[in-house]
């Protein structure tokens, strides 16, 4: 039984540490970040690609995957809509290969 928890363990450590996967808070207290959207990508921090698939969803370079359990989620967020009251300013893009940081500064927040 041990061996099976410690097993479960290192596999749900391995899965946090490899995939983008977010899940939306409707409570701005149980977010692990506030995110804004920008409508202009020079004023965001990252530019996020929504995944449809979550195995593609790697790493911490944009490419998001949006859970509907918040177990499941790498990181909670919450969208805000005043800019001045967030952690992360985001813009979406439709094409995969322009997601990536603008603010590398700003990257620890998915770390």
């Amino acid at each position: 039984m041990k061996q099976l928890a410690l097993l479960m363990t290192f596999t749900l450590s391995i899965h946090c540490v490899h995939s983008q996967t977010v899940y939306v808070e409707n409570v701005a207290s149980r977010a692990d970040i506030k995110v804004h959207i920008e409508t202009v990508a020079s004023r965001a921090d990252l530019i996020v690609y929504k995944e449809n698939v979550a195995s593609r969803a790697k790493g911490n370079n944009g490419v998001w995957f949006f859970e509907n359990v918040p177990s499941r989620a790498y990181k909670t967020i919450y969208f805000v809509k005043v800019a001045s009251r967030t952690d992360l300013k985001i813009c979406f893009t439709n094409v995969k290969s322009r997601a990536g940081w603008i603010e590398s500064d700003k990257k620890n927040l998915l770390r």
